[in-house]
């Protein structure tokens, strides 16, 4: 029996959905080769760290997925819509929220990052004030009839929707307290954001969020500093790909919270902003799992690198392929999504068992 946390998986013919995600979107102003203070034009994507997973289960794995989000009714909104119907996650569970013509009430995020290039990191610059997912409240949503009457296999939120505002927290723990109800697996991927936190207790107020609620995860996800950081240890993480390290934090993470059956971690080098040593580790059944390593992987875009590991895993575990597989499938689902522009992966699941199966990058003819 190949290992894989000893998750109980819903079989995918009693249910609609193989994955929901909680979390907000946002539209994403890319300047390309530019920075932001200088540029004349951008290029616009769409972006959520929750909903990147569920787009890359969809359009990369095939799988079926939904997101629970909210936006303003405007034409920033619409464009959003129409971002996320190109990349297939279902949009039945879409909040529609009246606009006001300004933005007092309710308006749509934003956010503008420059790729870095050599020695000049990536910078990311956020706008989301007030945003309709921020405003959700607990009671707002039917998460029994979603996950009970439709039927969901998997569900997945994080650290950057509770970080949106201080009821966000609630809404998570709402929907984990329904799915745990109703049979569904529950993932939880730290994704800390200083920006987010900044006026909500920095660090140790995203310490405090994640830690109440781990009782209702059944996979962790996050890169070495987050998981560490939420377990009261040193937020820079341990050294490179140490099995040790890892082994030590993975028990004290289970010691503490024995529900949690998988965790996965990111584990990133880098050394320019295109170069990064890129690999993960992984702990289901008692057992520490190590990814393939891809060492000084080549990175033209970094954002969304976590998000698309997560979805490739999660293919994995769904799949019944074992930790193993699943922790490559994510790595190499990671690596590829980096070599696009835009949060979301543009790799197919051809490519992503091309490069598990140690394939270079000549040309596919």
């Amino acid at each position: 029996m190949t290992p894989s946390g000893g998750l109980k998986i819903r079989p995918a013919d009693a249910t609609r959905w193989d994955l929901v995600s909680l979390g907000e979107v946002m539209l994403r102003f890319d300047p390309g080769e530019q920075r932001i203070a200088n540029t004349r034009e951008f290029r616009v994507w769409e972006g959520g760290g929750e909903y990147n997973v569920a787009r890359g289960l969809r359009r990369c794995f095939g799988q079926r997925t939904s997101v629970v989000t909210a936006l303003a009714d405007n034409p920033v909104g619409r464009l959003l819509e129409d971002l996320m119907l190109q990349g297939g996650v279902d949009l039945s569970h879409l909040r529609w929220v009246a606009y006001d013509g300004v933005g007092r009430e309710a308006r749509n995020g934003i956010y503008f990052l420059e790729r870095g290039s050599g020695v000049r990191g990536a910078m990311g610059m956020m706008d989301r004030g007030h945003t309709p997912i921020s405003q959700l409240k607990p009671g707002e949503v039917d998460w029994d009839g979603l996950f009970g009457q439709e039927g969901v296999r998997w569900f997945h939120t994080g650290g950057v929707m509770c970080a949106l505002s201080a009821q966000s927290p609630a809404v998570a723990r709402e929907a984990m307290q329904s799915a745990k109800r109703h049979g569904v697996v529950v993932s939880y991927d730290c994704n800390y954001r200083p920006s987010l936190w900044k006026t909500a207790g920095g660090r140790q107020g995203s310490i405090d969020v994640n830690r109440s609620l781990m009782p209702y995860v059944d996979v962790l996800f996050g890169h070495e500093g987050d998981i560490a950081a939420t377990m009261g240890e040193s937020s820079h993480g341990p050294p490179w790909h140490n099995d040790e390290s890892y082994a030590k934090m993975s028990a004290r993470v289970t010691s503490e919270y024995a529900n949690i059956k998988v965790i996965a971690t990111t584990t990133r080098r880098p050394k320019t902003a295109n170069r990064n040593d890129w690999a993960a580790f992984g702990y289901a059944d008692g057992e520490i799992f190590r990814s393939t390593d891809y060492l000084d992987l080549e990175v033209f875009d970094r954002v969304g690198g976590g998000d698309s590991f997560a979805s490739g895993l999660i293919y994995g575990l769904l799949e019944g392929k074992g930790m193993q597989w699943a922790l490559n499938c994510g790595v190499a689902h990671g690596a590829l999504a980096m070599t696009t522009p835009g949060d979301s992966s543009m790799a197919s699941l051809a490519e992503v068992e091309r490069l598990m199966g140690g394939a270079g990058a000549g040309v596919q003819r």
